[in-house]
């Protein structure tokens, strides 16, 4: 039997990092917020202390921080004519659970997109005119500014201490810097992280080619710091354990060390763990939704949640699923283009190659999740695309991230898998190799979109949410270009080998670690025929229901979603601060 609870003012679902930011916002007005967080609270946990907190197999190999794929998983088809299947093992992109969800085992890049991101079909269709975008291409604007939302990525750099270096500062190019990146007020509120060997290799060798590297903006602590809210960072260690790891310094920028510990001590704010969300009760004629139906997961009891306002804010996937399974919005339909929940899936076309250097000395187990140099000339919309046949493009890094002893394994091509040979490789090449990568953009497909599976379901009877999803045109052709220029880069270094830099190719495979960032399903737009949510992220039809998270995004960068998510979310916890004094759409 269900049970029905006292009505709360705010009810969010999914206790990660746009969660916590809205959350921000809202109890500062002294409004009451209710987060139900699947997961459990992992501030004190193994994940979180020495020894324990080194624990490779445990954090990295089995996942241990991320969803359990036992209880619910994806499937995929690469087209209509398939039927999908589920995976049973996930390594293509981590969805993080408990409390902070992802962002606390995240590397830490922090970027803002550049500044003709939100207003990307515009641009292109100005620079390259309408016939430049295929038509199995729905790429829309946002129907919002970067100018809009320059405070509130001003706002979230104070709040998690970024380390970088500026390279736009109100217009003006600042050496050192990214030059491309969209105009800022001033300097990052700490100075970079250290460089790496690899990072000054790649440096000296893309300055010699005329490029313009810098240090990718990261949430690792390079220094001791204190945020505007009074909570504190440690200094980075370099321990080469960021991503899928827990901080144990407290030095990574995450929402269990710099949001939760601030908001569980404001008054009117509660999170509920173990909780895991159902649907949403949906008033259809009076357009808009009455509450949440959960599920404890310690308990089994089943509970209705009223609220006067609801926020979907978990990962891409389980925003898209919940208004799916609500019923609240016109799923996409791919034939004829018309609805709007699962449209414009996306995702990120990597690539990479590795160097093998006799003698040059790096020590990898020396990082952070984020010592990165990185430059931005092939990204996005910053070189000319006319007569290329593709749209987008990739960001060219050195990075060094971790030596951890089971996955970092660099060795030249042709060494065998396992054997004397493969030990020796090892041996040889561990303190003597490093890699260059493409992180690029994905533009979204008419074919690319999410849906509910017709066949399989979770550990709860729901159905499983369904990707239709692999690499198309666009994104191979960028794929291919942009690799290459990596690959000269890796060729003027001068390495006495050097890898194979192979340019993304179909079909997508689950079994291979990508990226986490996984945007589209809800996406963002004036037009409610085009559009779940509105510029506001308040969903077209339910007024008191806003949706916030990458799941907004109409297209996906070459860059981590973060600075973006982040500075939207705060948008939206004072839009919905301002929702409460005339109940409206905004």
């Amino acid at each position: 039997m269900i049970k029905k609870l006292p009505k709360k003012t705010v009810v969010i679902v999914g206790g990660g990092l746009t969660a916590g930011l809205a959350a921000r916002q809202l109890t500062d007005k002294n409004i009451e917020v209710l987060v139900l967080e699947r997961g459990g609270d992992r501030t004190n946990g193994a994940e979180a202390k020495l020894p324990s907190q080194r624990d490779e197999l445990r954090w990295e190999t089995h996942q241990g921080l991320v969803q359990d794929w036992s209880l619910q998983t994806y499937t995929l088809r690469y087209n209509g004519t398939e039927s999908a299947l589920p995976a049973r093992w996930m390594e293509a992109f981590l969805p993080g659970e408990g409390m902070g969800g992802a962002a606390n085992h995240w590397n830490g890049h922090t970027w803002r997109w550049s500044e003709y991101d939100p207003q990307i079909k515009s641009r292109n269709v100005t620079r390259y005119g309408k016939s430049a975008i295929p038509k199995d291409v729905p790429l829309q604007d946002w129907g919002v500014t970067y100018a809009e939302l320059r405070p509130y990525h001003e706002l979230f750099e104070k709040l998690f201490g970024l380390s970088g270096k500026a390279g736009n500062i109100n217009g003006e190019i600042q050496p050192g810097g990214n030059p491309f990146e969209a105009p800022r007020d001033g300097e990052y509120p700490q100075k970079p992280l250290e460089f790496t060997e690899a990072g000054l290799i790649f440096k000296a060798t893309a300055e010699n080619m005329g490029y313009k590297p810098f240090p990718t903006p990261a949430a690792n602590s390079s220094g001791v710091y204190t945020n505007p809210d009074g909570q504190k960072l440690g200094q980075c260690q370099y321990c080469g354990h960021c991503e899928r790891f827990i901080c144990e310094a407290k030095a990574k920028g995450s929402p269990e060390v710099l949001l939760y510990p601030m908001l569980k001590a404001r008054k009117g704010f509660e999170i509920r763990l173990h909780c895991h969300a159902l649907g949403l009760m949906y008033d259809r004629a009076g357009k808009k939704v009455t509450g949440v139906h959960y599920i404890d997961l310690q308990t089994g009891q089943e509970y209705e949640q009223p609220a006067d306002v609801v926020m979907l804010g978990a990962f891409t996937m389980s925003n898209t699923k919940l208004l799916l399974t609500s019923k609240i919005g016109k799923p996409y339909d791919p034939v004829s283009s018309r609805g709007v929940v699962g449209k414009n899936f996306c995702y990120q076309v990597n690539s990479g190659v590795a160097l093998f250097m006799k003698d040059k000395w790096f020590n990898p187990f020396l990082a952070t999740g984020s010592t990165q140099v990185y430059m931005d000339e092939f990204n996005n919309d910053n070189f000319d695309h006319a007569g290329l046949g593709f749209l987008g493009g990739g960001g060219i890094s050195a990075s060094q991230f971790h030596g951890r002893p089971i996955s970092a394994r660099r060795v030249p091509p042709g060494t065998p898998r396992w054997g004397t040979e493969w030990k020796r490789a090892n041996a040889d090449w561990y303190l003597h190799s490093m890699a260059l990568g493409v992180q690029g953009s994905c533009y979204p497909h008419r074919e690319n979109y999410l849906d509910l599976d017709p066949t399989y379901t979770d550990a709860y009877g729901q159905p499983l949410i369904r990707m239709n999803f692999d690499w198309r045109e666009n994104e191979l052709r960028m794929s291919k270009y942009v690799t290459q220029k990596m690959a000269d880069i890796a060729k003027a270094i001068g390495a006495d080998i050097v890898g194979p830099a192979n340019p993304m190719q179909a079909p997508f495979d689950t079994r291979v670690y990508n990226s986490t960032h996984i945007t589209g399903g809800t996406i963002m737009g004036n037009d409610p025929g085009t559009s779940v949510v509105s510029p506001h992220l308040q969903h077209w039809d339910a007024h008191n229901l806003f949706v916030v998270g990458a799941s907004v995004f109409a297209h996906n960068a070459g860059y981590n979603p973060t600075g973006p998510l982040a500075a939207l979310a705060l948008r939206a916890g004072n839009d919905m601060a301002s929702y409460f004094e005339r109940p409206r759409f905004l």
